[in-house]
């Protein structure tokens, strides 16, 4: 078992004969270092699978697990799985598919290497399987999320009257974008104080990776189902009612606002999406929170969440080498440091570098913003998201970052690049009222780089975005500038872009 697989529903628990199996559980190096991960990631990881063992024990498995300071581990998934093969005399191994293309390809080859039967299981704790998505997909254009989303809203019955959607629309988001104001009672998510075990974890994490990016002070995530659920109790009662409103809604020193935080328990298994979104959609019903929640919520998780891994292994390999836009600038430091006169980046960052969380507006409009205007090479922005938060597993991480936010699928998964400049930072943020640059200003000492950055990548990428038309008014609006104000633009973003 995997260390985002720890679900009692999980398909190779439910196939396999209990008084005759061992399930083998690791923490292993190459896991932990195939990018360089947040501390608070690892330690989230191994100790929600430590707990989880604990957990099986008690339910009458016979577990083995191999910690990552024990002498003998090989420091690879198939050395353990080999190690384990000969130590119980192994005739079968079973497994449930992984999440991530590398790692089942590092599965197939187990029973060559072990000389053992080898089944691969799929992962049914999804709503829709691999398979109905290739068939959703075939024959189609465009993989547009929205339609996707209303045959999930179809299958499941969630927030549907008869045949018709809720309310009378399929989408409510037009509703989910009003600027947060300082005085907002903003909830305070459920924290799990560390237990011994995770204080055993922390202890291992900060020694073995000192050098890894993040702090682990203040870690406070839950690592239990049982903690799970109260993380989950606590968004349906303090944070769900709020959330549609200010889910885009952008902070100084608010790292939460209204958002659940529930999605490295459900991407490590330990809550499951359907119960989840029952019990949103119940609250609605119950005159507890407002549709727009409820549906933008219960959106994220049936449509966006299933949508991306079904992108996600329909492309692959190769989704993440993609590279329309040909960008091929190095991410620059300050994304590991924070260190930039940029306030909305130094801000999301610094929160990264502390939480290893940042909400989807921080993520796409912040920070992968950012990354695209500048023409930040794709794989590189990947390997950075991959990185440095607590729910990012490749399947549900690669698609949001290759395809949504960098638009370097070319358009597969988006229908324009969400590219933006100082106003909508603005607009959604307190951000740029203490930044050193003037968000107002276009070209200048104190002019905000998103400005002239936003402009420079539509015309360095015009080509292909040109005919495009969501942006066709873009464009128009830029031709009608004066030839000066277009040199001004284009030299203060390449001056700008060589600072870097």
């Amino acid at each position: 078992m995997l260390g985002d697989q720890l679900s009692p529903s999980l398909s190779s628990l439910a196939a396999a004969d209990r008084a005759r199996t061992v399930v083998l559980m690791v923490e292993v190096m190459g896991e932990a270092s195939y990018v360089g991960h947040h501390k608070q990631k690892i330690a989230f990881i191994f100790s929600a699978m430590r707990h989880f063992a604990l957990r099986l024990r008690q339910a009458g498995w016979q577990v083995d697990y191999v910690t990552l300071d024990n002498p003998d581990n090989t420091g690879s998934l198939a050395g353990e799985v080999e190690r384990a093969a000969e130590r119980y005399r192994c005739r079968q191994i079973l497994a449930t598919k992984p999440g991530e293309w590398r790692v089942l390809e590092d599965m197939r080859g187990w029973g060559t290497l072990t000389g053992c039967g080898l089944t691969l299981l799929d992962d049914t704790r999804f709503l829709c399987s691999l398979d109905e998505f290739a068939g959703w997909a075939e024959g189609r254009k465009q993989l547009r999320m929205e339609y996707f989303y209303r045959e999930m809203r179809r299958k499941t019955g969630l927030l549907m009257e008869g045949s018709e959607p809720a309310g009378g629309r399929w989408n409510f988001d037009a509703e989910n974008r009003k600027p947060a104001e300082g005085g907002l009672f903003m909830p305070r998510p459920c924290r799990a104080a560390p237990d011994a075990v995770t204080q055993e974890v922390l202890a291992l994490v900060g020694t073995r990776f000192a050098q890894n990016f993040g702090r682990l002070e203040g870690f406070a995530y839950g690592v239990t189902a049982e903690d799970a659920q109260a993380a989950l109790e606590w968004f349906l009662r303090e944070a769900l009612p709020c959330f549609g409103d200010y889910q885009d809604a952008m902070l100084k020193g608010e790292t939460w606002l209204y958002h659940s935080v529930l999605s490295p328990y459900l991407n490590t298994g330990l809550l499951d999406p359907l119960e989840v979104c029952r019990r949103v959609e119940a609250e609605w019903r119950a005159g507890r929170v407002p549709l727009n929640s409820a549906e933008g919520y219960i959106r994220q998780i049936i449509g966006w969440r299933e949508y991306v891994r079904g992108i996600y292994w329909l492309k692959m390999p190769g989704y993440t080498q993609e590279n329309a836009l040909a960008a091929d600038r190095p991410l620059p430091a300050f994304y590991w440091t924070g260190e930039t006169d940029m306030r909305c980046l130094s801000e999301v960052i610094t929160q990264t570098r502390d939480t290893a969380y940042a909400h989807h507006i921080q993520r796409l409009m912040v920070t992968g913003n950012f990354a695209m205007l500048a023409g930040i090479n794709p794989h590189e922005v990947h390997e950075w998201y991959l990185a440095v938060y607590v729910d990012a597993f490749e399947w549900v991480e690669a698609p949001n970052t290759i395809g949504m936010s960098q638009f370097a699928d070319g358009g597969l998964l988006g229908s324009k690049p969400y590219a933006a400049g100082g106003n909508y930072i603005n607009r959604m943020s307190d951000y740029c009222g203490s930044c050193r640059y003037d968000v107002k200003q276009r070209t200048g000492r104190d002019a905000c780089p998103l400005n002239a950055l936003y402009w420079d990548f539509l015309v360095r990428n015009s080509a292909k975005l040109r005919g495009n038309p969501r942006l066709a008014q873009v464009f128009r609006t830029y031709d009608k500038m004066g030839d000066e104000a277009k040199r001004d633009l284009h030299r203060q973003a390449d001056a700008f872009l060589k600072s870097l």
